[in-house]
């Protein structure tokens, strides 16, 4: 590739909790894609279904820079990935607004639905938030695996495995539900 060629493309790579990929622009990242149930094939053809017009290649600097602190952050490093430049120009105003709430969540702690909500100023947003929270191309850089349901169960969760990977990603981050010590 060239230095104009690596401008865009997709490449996959290794996590603790399976094969990853993301995807890059000159603008930003424009999607990651946590694993699949069925592996490294099925996420290269998820990758190839979402972004038709990205050829798989070697990561430019950026995207090396954002495969790095995943696969960190994965690893249970507290790095919160705001360094990391997302592409949204697809995204719209009210996600974009609630993608911002989700990334300020550090490592660790959690945030339900109605709390995103009530920061939007309507704790009635709640369902909105959670279908912005399933429909989010960016995870784990926005990350949507901090946001709980009512009561701080875990609630839905769009990457393979569901929710248990939502949990899993928690257990990594050693989250407490709300930021809170364990009492045992």
């Amino acid at each position: 590739m060239t230095e104009r060629d690596d401008a865009t493309g997709f490449a996959l790579f290794e996590t603790t909790i399976g094969m990853c990929a993301l995807a890059w622009g000159p603008h930003g990242l424009v999607g990651v894609q946590l694993p699949t149930d069925e592996g490294e094939p099925a996420t290269r053809a998820r990758m190839r279904h979402r972004f038709p017009d990205l050829r798989e290649g070697p990561p430019n600097d950026m995207a090396q820079r954002a495969i790095a602190a995943i696969q960190s952050l994965l690893q249970g490093v507290h790095d919160d990935l705001s360094h990391i430049v997302l592409d949204m120009r697809g995204v719209s105003e009210f996600y974009q607004r609630i993608y911002a709430i989700a990334r300020s969540i550090p490592p660790g702690q959690t945030r339900t639905y109605g709390e995103i909500a009530e920061e939007l100023g309507d704790k009635g947003l709640s369902r909105a938030v959670g279908q912005a929270m399933g429909h989010n191309p960016f995870a784990p850089v926005v990350p949507c695996h901090r946001v709980l349901a009512a009561g701080n169960k875990p609630g839905g969760f769009s990457a393979g495995g569901g929710a248990l990977t939502k949990l899993r990603m928690l257990g990594i981050e050693d989250a407490r539900p709300n930021g809170m010590a364990s009492l045992f």
